[in-house]
């Protein structure tokens, strides 16, 4: 039987959480670049609408490009 770890529980909610502000800074990021940056980037501004607009908790797994059609 496993044994809980306090410490091993609190550096999970930890990582969790910086996972959840790393997402939500990087969405606000993206909208606020211009249509030339987008372009840079590769993405349309609808694209980027819509991957800003999504809820800190959702994550795009790392397999995928962040920026596909869903």
């Amino acid at each position: 039987m496993p044994r809980f770890s306090l410490t091993q529980l609190r550096y999970q909610l930890g990582h969790q959480i910086r996972q959840y502000r790393h997402y939500r800074r990087s969405r606000r990021q993206l909208l606020t670049l211009d249509d030339r940056l987008l372009k840079d980037v590769g993405i349309s501004r609808e694209q980027a609408q819509t991957e800003g607009h999504k809820p800190f908790w959702k994550h795009t797994p790392r397999e995928e490009g962040p920026y596909e059609n869903r």
